[in-house]
């Protein structure tokens, strides 16, 4: 069926006038409104270093590429006029391997012919003083309501550049600082001009992050170096709550790969004195400032004081993440949910034992999973808490065995508990590796009081199986260093209820014992560190044994009961339709 890409109507009998040829495709319209949308209507440019929207593209890491592959697609659903601008990280990021215990790397591949086209022109941009030329990827991700948002994916792999420049777009978060400087030139002045060839009419630039700001050294040199200007035309969202997390790079360095895109003292003044910040940069460039929580928003102005920054706390595509059994309870007795997730909030229609026969047949699949990777056997009558996400310290993905004695007595004298972990470390983060290492021994410690497994190569196939299947999602990031974290998100679209460290979105998604449960106290307690963990520990198999268990177990009502809350009470609200309808109300429009 033929569809006009504005409106989403079919389009039963395309006429030739209503037709046109642009960027390699042919796209029909029900009339000359669309057509001219589509064609001269100004759109949001929406850069971001990793896009996930697929599993085959394997363009993202974690949850800053996912979140933005969600915010494509709710894009799409809500007819909001968007392109997104990536990388094509054709050797992607890394492919897992879980041998003895201990991760293995290796190339992730793909080939982007497969599945996208490729734009019929080509920009050039100098890196090192050398001309350097950047191909695209186009993909129309088209909403089931019949609208779509494209997406560039930028290549540097161009016969002509030198087998160095060819391999810019190759890694994500790969290389050296240097490699990383490349590829953020590529991406934000290359994807400035880019957009530019392809004859997208921009209206407003929304950096996801720091990577891409330095389209606004492009966007300066095309406004007659008037800042103001500039600032009219961008949006920055900033996602990492430590100062270490901002990249940064030498001006030494930025001289000798950019040249003089705009004068060193232009650069100074808006990206910092000593060294080229690139949060600094996109905050002095930008309008519209936001954090992706409100307690992200409140710690990123003690690390930038002075700044204007709001709140858009961060939200998961509804129907993404909603696993098939309640996509059908959903449809059933909550018509229009996936386009209005606000009507989650009336899950108390929906019969409890209707809510409980879902969640069970969410968790079979995910036994089944298991048993598929990894040969293991979970019994789906368990108690199964999932913890997955990037492997890395202050994910504290160990928390749950600092006490192993109380553990252990939990797991005999109360009720069972088994639990299923995944994640990838960072080549080079050793410490995300050790931690890999630490749960697998945990694993073989605990083999005869507890089941444990932790799957290799967490993707977005994985996720949507974990964060539908388990009963209970496990959280445990050393505050403040989750900016939002949306797994958890994920989880409450099927009614898993959440046990988090109170950081990011749970400070405003946790009510206590309704909504789920709290690990440790609130962060505007004033404590010393140490009272702080003690207080996280105790709690954490305080909950365990005399509230999380014994419901599960023996009061089913309730349980039924929190999980609808967690539909209700936190999907209905944490969702990117909720999150893009902010951003346009006060950012783009």
């Amino acid at each position: 069926m033929i569809i006009d890409p504005v409106c989403g109507l079919p389009l039963t009998e395309p006429k030739e006038e209503y037709k046109a040829e642009v960027r390699g495709k042919t796209y029909n319209f029900c009339g000359e409104y669309c057509k001219h949308v589509f064609l001269h209507g100004n759109r949001i440019a929406y850069f971001s270093m990793e896009i996930g929207l697929e599993k085959d593209f394997h363009t993202y890491s974690g949850g800053l590429g996912v979140l933005a592959g969600d915010v494509i697609k709710s894009s799409a659903d809500l007819k909001i006029p968007l392109v997104g601008v990536t990388l094509v990280s054709t050797k992607g990021y890394l492919k897992q391997e879980i041998r003895d215990g201990k991760q293995i790397d290796h190339p992730d591949d793909w080939t982007p012919s497969q599945y996208i086209s490729e734009l019929p022109k080509q920009v050039e941009l100098k890196i090192e003083n050398r001309p350097v030329k950047v191909k695209a990827w186009i993909y129309d991700y088209q909403s089931p309501r019949g609208s779509l948002v494209s997406v560039l994916f930028l290549d540097t792999d161009v016969e002509g550049n030198t087998p160095e420049d060819r391999e810019i777009t190759s890694f994500l978060y790969g290389g050296d600082r240097e490699y990383r400087l490349k590829q953020e030139i590529v991406l934000g002045i290359g994807g400035v001009k880019m957009l530019k060839a392809a004859d997208f009419n921009i209206g407003k630039y929304h950096m996801n992050e720091g990577h891409s700001s330095l389209l606004t050294l492009e966007l300066l040199r095309n406004n007659g170096k008037e800042v103001d200007a500039v600032r009219d035309l961008c949006i920055f969202t900033t996602h990492t709550p430590v100062a270490a997390g901002h990249d940064k790079f030498s001006y030494d360095l930025v001289q000798r790969l950019l040249g003089n895109v705009v004068p060193l003292e232009t650069l100074k003044a808006h990206g910092g004195q000593d060294q080229l910040n690139m949060t600094r940069l996109a905050l002095n460039t930008s309008k519209y400032v936001n954090g992706v929580a409100k307690r992200h928003q409140e710690f990123s102005l003690t690390l930038f004081p002075g700044y204007n920054i709001s709140t858009v706390t961060n939200g998961v595509h509804s129907f993404t993440w909603t696993c098939d059994s309640f996509r059908r309870l959903y449809n059933q007795y909550l018509p229009g949910w996936a386009n209005e997730p606000e009507l989650m909030v009336r899950v108390e229609c929906i019969p409890d034992e209707e809510i409980w026969l879902a969640h069970m047949e969410a968790k079979e699949q995910l036994m089944q999973f298991v048993r598929e990777r990894s040969g293991e056997q979970f019994d789906p009558n368990v108690l199964t808490l999932g913890f997955a996400r990037r492997a890395t310290g202050y994910k504290r993905a160990t928390l749950l065995f600092s006490n192993l004695k109380r553990l252990e007595d939990i797991n005999k004298r109360v009720g069972k508990v088994q639990v299923i972990y995944a994640g990838k470390a960072h080549p080079d983060d050793w410490m995300g590796k050790r931690l890999i290492e630490e749960i697998n021994e945990m694993k073989e410690y605990l083999k005869d009081v507890m089941k444990i497994i932790y799957l290799e190569n967490y993707d977005m196939e994985m996720a949507s199986k974990l964060t539908s299947g388990v009963d209970v999602w496990l959280n445990t990031p050393l505050p403040p260093f989750e900016a939002s974290g949306t797994s958890g998100m994920k989880a409450a679209h099927n009614g898993v209820i959440n046990f988090s460290v109170l950081d990011g979105w749970w400070v405003e998604g946790c009510i206590e014992g309704i909504t789920g449960w709290a690990i440790g106290p609130d962060p505007e307690e004033n404590l010393e560190e140490a009272e702080r963990r003690h207080r996280e520990i105790t709690q954490l198999y305080d909950k365990l044994e005399y509230l999380i268990i014994p419901k599960f177990y023996r009061n089913r009502d309730d349980w039924i009961h929190m999980m609808k809350n967690s539909v209700g009470k936190v999907a209905y609200y944490f969702n990117s339709h909720r999150m893009m309808r902010r951003y346009t109300t006060e950012a783009y429009l």
